[in-house]
């Protein structure tokens, strides 16, 4: 009997939450860098093994918003708990429960949500002893289902993760295809192909600063099977613009190749990648722009 169950993926930013997404469904999905706030939307990816199917939903790092993208930001979490079987909440090993992370409590409790608990990083402990007393310490805040310490980084505790959130799966049936991996569509994979490597290669207020679109992508139908990629990079300054193009383009090439690679990998395919640099000034409290770079307007109302 085919089973389901949707699981939102919920945490503070910079936690590891994308990086474990990746890791259970074992195939790249969501962007991850070590800048907070990497993920902006809610990103859907889908893990079949048998007669189980998993949707996860990776949500934005919780954060008190300063911009109409923050607002956004926040309220596609909250909005992603409201409908779910099931959370996991993520945290890092040797860490105390922060302020984000006992909100997210709360919300389970009036919700009388089910709830599973990743502790990720333990790959970074030197003492495991530390890593008892935090599992210790979150039980006592909430009645977790399970409590699994991870390292998206080496694999370490992925599977008994994956085998503790099916106890969440319900008969009922698959809601997406057994080869599905995410609902993303390519545009939008590869424009975040794109961000990834500026949240990466550059520094300060520049990574979120940018949105990426991307105006064409069509595979040539001479034969080839070259794929070709139009995108534009939008950022808020001038001085924003001359960093991510680099001293004679340097550091935009660089970001186009890296990006070119990852998408040659995901779509089994070559990929001629043209990316130019535009400047929207205040562009995160713009709605008329924040809805053309694909977010809803109605979440800044």
């Amino acid at each position: 009997m085919q089973k389901s169950a949707f699981i939102a993926i919920v945490g503070r930013p910079n936690v590891g939450k994308s990086s474990i997404l990746n890791a259970m469904i074992g195939q790249k999905v969501a962007i991850v860098s070590n800048k907070p706030q990497t993920t902006r939307t809610r990103i859907m990816g889908v893990l079949t093994e048998g007669d189980d199917q998993l949707v996860f939903i990776d949500t934005p790092g919780m954060h008190k918003p300063k911009t109409s993208l923050g607002k956004y930001m926040v309220r596609s979490v909250n909005e992603s708990v409201s409908g779910v079987d099931a959370c996991l909440l993520v945290t890092e090993a040797d860490r105390e429960p922060t302020q984000t992370e006992l909100m997210l409590i709360e919300k389970f409790k009036s919700l009388d949500l089910p709830a599973i608990l990743a502790i990720n990083k333990i790959d970074t402990l030197k003492n495991k002893e530390v890593l008892m007393a935090q599992i210790l310490k979150y039980s006592k805040l909430y009645d977790f289902a399970a409590i699994v310490p991870v390292s998206a980084h080496d694999g370490d505790g992925i599977n008994e993760l994956k085998e503790a959130l099916k106890e969440f799966a319900m008969e009922g049936g698959h809601f997406f295809e057994e080869d599905a991996l995410t609902d993303q569509s390519e545009r939008n994979l590869a424009a975040e192909m794109i961000r990834e490597k500026i949240l990466r290669l550059t520094d300060r207020e520049i990574p979120h600063g940018t949105a990426v679109v991307v105006e064409k992508m069509r595979t040539r139908d001479d034969g080839s099977d070259i794929m070709d990629v139009d995108a534009t990079i939008y950022c808020e300054k001038d001085s924003h613009k001359g960093i991510i193009i680099g001293k004679g383009g340097s550091m935009l090439k660089k970001i186009s190749s890296q990006a070119r690679q990852d998408m040659e990998n995901f779509f089994d395919c070559r990929v001629n990648l043209q990316t130019w640099v535009k400047v929207k000034e205040d562009w995160r409290n713009r709605e008329g722009l924040l809805k053309s770079f694909g977010f809803d307007k109605s979440d800044f109302d």
